[in-house]
């Protein structure tokens, strides 16, 4: 049932990312902004659109160089007549290694209400705010900020996405049941893209075709969430390739090459890899009648993908487009902000608890005294612990490796021994590390263990007999550990940003780690520092 009173359903959310929001919210957000749209074009009254509260902070915090998303924020919240506070990085303290959370903060105890919203070029940044200044809301007695990720690095651009997927949807009649999608251009770098994988899922049938050469490429793991997404997915090295098959898209969406963020090897084939994505005249008959042509700007002036004798053909969606993004920013700036929401109805964003079990206890079948299963160690173990099944059916060199990080990360310095031995199999080994001094492990450790070296048992040794058995498995979480760190140096997380945040994983398959502020993909032995 719709809300009727009180704080709105989106007031003081963060989106970071597109994901933040429902299918439904979006679909929510798309509604509302074809109303206000219409009623602007018309000259109608908006006042059930505009916050009208000059108490309420709106912050344009742009660490990056920006017209077009910053003049449309900037323009939505003049519509919603707050206190709009344009915010200087150029001229700032910030440029004395100021951090950003420290920043934020003072900036909030300007307001007791405030939505901020970020571009910049690490990646996480709202992520990482929403959480610090959430806590810092609470110490202070304010009402928690919003955040809006402008866009971060080469991570996500969820308030473009949102007013792509309008765009879209106004192409399409506001028929949501398929798309087909043709992206072209820089793939690995292009936010705007990636924002994709999880935008398109507010149409019910998604077929994408991605057209790049291998350097501009979209990052595999994002391809997989498409697939995992249900989309049916295909790859072009060109567009000339593209173009040797039937199936063409009608709705394409190019972007710019990335030059600033490439390095000189991929920069070296610039030529080639522009004349891969840019669309050229001999084309035009190959197009799907009412084919559109989408770009979330700037092109650019001497290498544009799309070039200028396509501006004044029926193929130029991106000039709507981009005025789309006014309308759509006024109307996420409302929602935040707990203007606009007390009519929603459908599922919203489920924030789900995750799961800490990952210790399983195993039954003891076998009732026989250590010396006969553990011969390992100055002397059989009479009490203590034993690990066994270290990296079972792996490479020695690997059981060896993650014997070493189990002693190191664990801090096991103490009278102990360790060895890889085969099994039943004479081909399959497995690794054993020996406690003889040590009871047992508290919740910390058996999660780093598992971490470390999931599928591994902890045998507790009583009396010279095994009285308990737990298998450990791959924890849902890994956080808050010294040893473990994101690898991408460009998440706000990264020991070189020095902003003191707890490194956070969530588990994404049985092997895969995704940084829970920059969502990087890491296989579970990369997080590690050690």
């Amino acid at each position: 049932m719709p809300k009727k009173e009180g704080k709105s359903h989106f007031y003081g959310r963060t989106i970071s990312v597109v994901d933040d929001l429902s299918v439904d919210e979006q679909l929510y957000l798309y509604r509302k902004t074809a109303e206000l749209k219409q009623l602007i074009r018309e000259g109608g009254d908006t006042s059930d659109f505009r916050i009208d509260d000059p108490e309420l902070g709106v912050y344009l915090m742009f660490f990056e160089n920006s017209t077009r998303t910053k003049e449309s924020f900037r323009n939505a919240a003049a519509f919603h007549n707050v206190k709009l506070n344009n915010f200087d990085a150029q001229t700032s303290s910030f440029n004395k290694s100021e951090s950003i959370g420290d920043t934020i903060k003072m900036l909030f105890g300007y307001s007791n209400r405030s939505v901020f919203i970020m571009r910049t070029a690490q990646e996480g940044v709202c992520s990482m705010l929403d959480e610090l200044l959430g806590e810092y809301a609470k110490k202070i007695g304010y009402d928690k900020p919003a955040f809006l990720n402008g866009g971060d690095g080469k991570h996500e651009h969820p308030t473009q996405e949102f007013l792509d997927e309008y765009t879209f949807l106004e192409k399409k009649g506001w028929d949501n049941s398929e798309i087909h999608i043709a992206l072209t251009g820089d793939l690995f770098h292009g936010r705007t893209v990636h924002s994709k994988v999880d935008g398109l899922k507010v149409f019910k049938k998604v077929k994408v075709d991605l057209i790049a050469p291998e350097d501009l490429s979209l990052p595999e793991h994002y391809e997989q969430r498409m697939i995992d997404n249900n989309y049916e997915v295909r790859r072009f090295d060109s567009i000339d390739d593209y173009f040797e098959q039937s199936s063409v898209a009608d709705i394409w969406y190019f972007t710019r090459l990335q030059l600033e963020r490439m390095g000189d090897e991929v920069k070296e084939k610039a030529k080639y890899l522009r004349a891969a994505v840019t669309f050229r005249e001999e084309f035009m008959s190959k197009l799907p009648e009412g084919t559109k042509f989408y770009h979330p700007l700037p092109r650019h002036k001497v290498y544009p993908v799309i070039p200028g004798f396509l501006d004044r053909t029926p193929l130029n969606g991106w000039d709507e487009q981009s005025m789309n993004g006014y309308f759509t920013r006024i109307i996420e700036i409302g929602m935040v902000a707990g203007k606009i929401g007390n009519d929603f109805e459908g599922t919203a964003k489920s924030f789900a608890k995750i799961k800490k079990e990952f210790i399983e206890e195993i039954p003891v079948t076998r009732k026989s005294k250590v010396q006969d299963r553990y011969k390992v160690g100055i002397k059989p173990v009479e009490e203590g612990i034993v690990i066994d099944h270290i990296g079972r059916g792996e490479e020695l060199d690997h059981i060896w490796n993650l014997i070493d990080r189990i002693r190191r990360i664990l801090s096991l310095n103490c009278r102990s021994s360790h060895g890889v031995f085969h099994t039943s199999d004479p081909d399959d080994f497995k690794g054993i590390i020996s406690l003889p001094d040590v009871l047992s492990f508290d919740e910390k450790e058996l999660k780093k263990l598992a971490a470390i070296a999931p599928g591994c048992t902890l045998n507790i040794i009583e009396n010279s007999s095994v009285k308990k058995k737990y298998r450990l498995h791959m924890p849902p979480r890994i956080y808050n550990f010294d040893e473990i760190s994101c690898k991408n140096e460009n998440c706000i997380s990264h020991p070189s940003e020095h902003e003191n945040i707890a490194t956070d994983f969530y588990r994404s398959s049985e092997t895969t780690f995704i940084c829970r502020f920059c969502d990087t993909s890491h296989k579970y032995h990369e997080i590690w520092d050690i």
